[in-house]
């Protein structure tokens, strides 16, 4: 169980010795698991990232699905949680925003890589068939990043920013699919100019299907 308290002013998570055990597990399967793949990870490669037996394991999580799942979550949360921050209060413009989302994948490339790549397209790659409790997962990702990308080109569209024509869902998907491409043919390739090309599309759709030029 996982406990609040308040100290100095601030929220304080004090968890129990069981879920630290969790968290551990998590922590350290994290990149394991995208890298390698959620069905193609074993037991003993959790028991060698973790240092921890198949019974403390057993211990923590049902079965190796529940750690997948768990792990995967982790994965996703992170990635939520740094686009997220792309479009913070620092920038006051729709436009801002959209390419501060941009920018994110142009710095953080490299890193996106050396952790197996983007944790919801590999996941949906491997699940869409075999795995369908990880499969709801990843659809529920998806859609909450397409919610915020739309909630953002829908208020650009209240602020007179962007044409009120556009379909704020419809270009929403449609930057998921340029990028989340991009990074698959990057990966699959080696070569890092394909995500820039779907980078470089997403900007000009921003620039001159999205945005109200001022006159």
């Amino acid at each position: 169980m996982v406990y609040f308290c308040i100290f100095a002013g601030e929220i304080v998570i004090i968890m129990s010795k069981a879920e630290k055990t969790k968290q551990h597990i998590i922590e350290k399967t994290a990149t394991l698991f995208n890298t390698k793949g959620y069905i193609a990870t074993s037991l003993s490669d959790i028991t060698e990232a973790t240092g921890l037996t198949k019974g403390s394991i057993y211990g923590n999580f049902e079965n190796k699905d529940e750690v997948a799942i768990e792990v995967y979550k982790y994965n996703a949360d992170l990635l939520g949680q740094t686009l997220s921050r792309s479009f913070g209060e620092e920038f006051p413009a729709s436009k801002d925003k959209l390419h501060a989302f941009v920018t994110f994948y142009r710095k953080n490339w490299q890193t996106v890589f050396a952790n197996g790549g983007c944790p919801l397209m590999n996941a949906a790659t491997e699940a869409d068939d075999s795995f369908p409790a990880l499969k709801i997962q990843v659809r529920h990702s998806f859609e909450i990043w397409m919610k915020k990308i739309a909630e953002v080109i829908i208020q650009g569209q209240k602020k007179g920013e962007i044409h009120q024509e556009i379909d704020a869902n419809r270009y929403a998907s449609l930057f998921i699919m340029l990028i989340e491409g991009g990074i698959l043919l990057s990966k699959t390739m080696g070569d890092q100019r394909f995500l820039y090309h779907a980078l470089d599309k997403v900007t000009h759709i921003i620039d001159h299907e999205l945005i109200i030029l001022p006159s």
